[in-house]
Order: C-alpha cells, then structure tokens, then sequence
C-alpha cells in the first residue's frame, strides 16, 4: 500500500485547535507535503513505561549511487519532539516518514 498522507495543519495568526493526531502507521509508512522552510512535525510517544520510540525521515537522492542514510530521532517514552523544516533540496516535495512503533503519534503543521 502507498504511504499515508498526512494531513496538514495550517497555524495562523488567528490560531488553532489542537489537531487530531495521526497513530504511527509501521507497515505502511507516512508522508508529508512539504514547502522546504514552513513545514514540520509533532511526534509523541505515548508509551506509559520507558520505551523510547523512533521516527526515521527518509532523504531523497543518492551519493555514488548509495542511498543517503536516514535521518532518525529516538522519542522518549511520554515526551514530544518538533521535527522539522525539511529543506526540499534533501527531502523533496513529499517527506517519507517512518515509525517503529504504533504509539508514535503524529501531526504536521506548516506556518502561514
């Protein structure tokens, strides 16, 4: 199956409502629209114990031929992390973003 678009959300001037957010889907993959400077995510572990969880953005492009290593963020149990603006020179027009675990909750923003 294709990756899961995530949707989103536009913080204005006016604000917003804190978002819904999108359970980590680890077969499937997410991915993000991305405008290289506005765009970025929430990613937070709601895992009770102490199991760190870990969010992998995918980079686009290769060196000699070899893919370019994954950037990757290890998320405290029951801790959040900003992730982002990813540059669409290194990341493209469209961020792949991977979890190992479904208690990785996530939601995308973008600046107006």
């Amino acid at each position: 199956m294709p990756r899961a678009t995530l949707t989103v959300n536009n913080i204005t001037k006016a604000g917003i409502a804190v978002p819904t957010e999108t359970n980590g889907d680890t077969v499937n993959g997410h991915s993000l629209p991305n405008d290289g400077a506005k765009t970025f995510l929430l990613a937070r572990n709601s895992n009770g114990a102490s199991t760190a969880r870990t969010l992998t953005v995918r980079l686009q492009g290769s060196v000699d031929g070899q893919a370019i290593t994954p950037k990757t963020y290890s998320i405290p149990a029951g801790q959040s992390r900003y992730i982002g603006p990813f540059d669409t020179s290194r990341y493209g027009s469209s961020v792949a973003v991977d979890v190992d675990n479904a208690e990785l909750k996530i939601t995308a923003f973008r600046l107006s």
